[in-house]
């Protein structure tokens, strides 16, 4: 077939579903861990350990934030963009931002709201984990998948629940599709033997090579009819702060996927024809350190450029009280009116309204509509800093 040259590998094996001149062969993927075992040589020890390092600079960092929540509502929308960009949506961080700000002419709104979705489906997995206690698991992953796919685009695909009919991946038919994921019986079987992997049955597993297992596996089985990818990305996000190692989900790893796609495609393809988990493994650890040290770096230069900032409202004297307050209320949402900075702030426009007109005049924030009413301001340096590796932001 062509879109699996051998009939089966480590990972598992081609079942003949039709035959006839549009017959095809969906792949069974075979249990976590694979077997035989993964070799783990020195070189990929090394990774493993840098990940590891990495991975504890960035959540480290973390205590140094004046307010950690501030910069995670950022990284979840850069992460919601960038992972809705590999699905095709044409959305920016700039105009999710404006879109959340109910500003948005001129933005593709399906695009704008189903990136907005995504950053519902993640805040849903992390509160079952943080608040509710629930581990990785099914439930948890089809209550996401429902907020994900709750309305716009994908919406008729059953959100929330496995799916009952065949999906495929490149072409119109199964027959000529790059990849037939197996068929909807053999979904919640496979979804239980991962769930059960989750659980370290039937042996624990290091969290990075289990986020890395788990991923994969979870694009073989396909569960669902639509929403594959994005909640197999959230996945390793979601498995990283349950087991502890990332206290948010400051790990945007959808920025290296994004910038690698075909890589990407070409090591889940060849775990699945070859059973080449280590090259996948290898890819993915380069990832995780390539984003976690450059996370942590931005990080701390976001923290630098918001501290010079407040030095400069300092010495604005009278109303640098009222402005310093705008100010961390822009740090947080990077794009907003006055009239809600006020309402928000619990004050009243006028004062906000000067507040504004400083910090524009000393560059700190933009104004981004040109118009005289209804006016909507940046952050500009902020947001130029958050869409690396997205677009540009608004002119």
């Amino acid at each position: 077939m062509p879109q699996m040259p051998q009939a089966q590998s480590r990972a598992g094996e081609l079942r003949v579903v039709a035959t006839g001149a549009e017959g095809y062969s969906a792949f069974h993927p075979r249990p976590l861990p694979p077997v035989p075992p993964l070799a783990i040589d020195a070189g990929l020890q090394e990774l493993l350990d840098r990940a590891n390092q990495a991975l504890g600079r960035l959540d480290g960092i973390t205590l140094l934030l004046p307010d950690p929540d501030q910069f995670l509502y950022s990284y979840v929308r850069k992460e919601a963009v960038l992972s809705s960009q590999i699905e095709g949506t044409q959305s920016s961080l700039s105009d999710l931002l404006l879109f959340e700000a109910d500003a948005a002419p001129g933005v593709p709104l399906s695009d704008a709201r189903e990136t907005a979705n995504y950053i519902g489906a993640m805040n849903r997995g992390l509160a079952l984990i943080q608040e509710e206690g629930l581990p990785l698991c099914n439930r948890l992953f089809r209550e996401v998948h429902s907020v994900l796919l709750g309305s716009g685009r994908g919406s008729e695909k059953t959100p929330g629940r496995f799916r009952r009919e065949q999906n495929w991946i490149g072409g119109a038919r199964p027959s000529v599709a790059r990849y037939v994921p197996p068929p909807w019986e053999e979904v919640e079987p496979a979804m239980a033997a991962l769930e059960r992997f989750l659980y370290d049955q039937p042996e624990r597993t290091p969290i990075l090579i289990k986020a890395a297992l788990a991923h994969a596996q979870f694009e073989s089985i396909h569960p669902f009819l639509d929403g594959n990818g994005r909640v197999g990305r959230l996945l390793i996000t979601l498995l990283l702060v349950a087991d502890g190692v990332l206290k948010g989900p400051l790990l945007y790893l959808s920025l290296y996927l994004k910038q690698n796609r075909e890589d990407y495609y070409d090591h889940l393809q060849r775990i699945r024809t070859e059973g080449a988990w280590e090259p996948w493994l290898r890819f993915f650890l380069e990832g995780v350190i390539e984003v976690a040290v450059s996370t942590t770096a931005t990080t701390g230069d976001l923290v630098q450029m918001i501290e010079r900032d407040r030095q400069v409202i300092h010495e604005f004297g009278r109303g640098a009280a009222t402005a310093a307050r705008v100010h961390d209320l822009a740090s947080r949402y990077v794009v907003f009116r006055p009239t809600v900075a006020a309402q928000a702030l619990g004050l009243s426009a006028p004062p906000v309204y000067g507040a504004v007109k400083r910090l524009e005049q000393s560059g700190i924030l933009r104004e981004i509509t040109g118009r005289q009413r209804g006016k909507l301001y940046v952050y500009d340096e902020y947001l130029a800093r958050l869409n690396e590796g997205t677009t540009e932001p608004p002119s």
